[in-house]
């Protein structure tokens, strides 16, 4: 699974960034308290491709929204149906647990993902804009350095 989270991350371009070790993901990923829910996609006994998702308990209608932060299919075996599978496993588990909705950022210029959102029923959301803050940022907030 680091390969191809490797992969994604040279993909959308942070792999100077990623830090991600093994230690890492088995205690945020598959340990006691798991911070997110891991999907895979084996094909031929090898894991081909993965979503990551985390959950927001509850919002303004009291049910669980889905956030897919990360869906990867190993290159080769794009267009063969493993991301839909992985999609349908999300939406039922996402079901399962009542969730109002599932939320994804696309990265800009991707037109195959967006084909691809598109295609299960997925559209963008023009009602907001993403914003992020970097690390140095939410320190000088926290300090109060604004």
């Amino acid at each position: 699974m680091l390969e191809l989270m490797r992969a994604l991350a040279e993909f959308e371009d942070y792999l100077q960034d990623f830090t991600v070790d093994r230690s890492a993901l088995l205690q945020r990923a598959f340990g006691p308290a798991p911070q997110c829910q891991v999907f895979v996609a084996v094909a031929d006994t090898s894991l081909r491709g993965y979503a990551v998702v985390l959950e927001v308990p509850f919002t303004y209608d009291l049910r669980p929204t889905l956030l897919l932060k990360e869906l990867y299919i190993e290159q080769g075996w794009r267009g063969r149906g493993l991301g839909q599978r992985l999609m349908q496993a999300v939406a039922r588990w996402g079901a399962g647990r009542g969730a109002g909705r599932l939320k994804w950022d696309v990265l800009a210029g991707n037109q195959a993902a967006e084909t691809f959102y598109r295609h299960l029923g997925g559209r963008p959301d023009d009602k907001w804009i993403g914003y992020q803050m970097d690390s140095a940022a939410l320190v000088r907030l926290a300090e109060g350095c604004i």
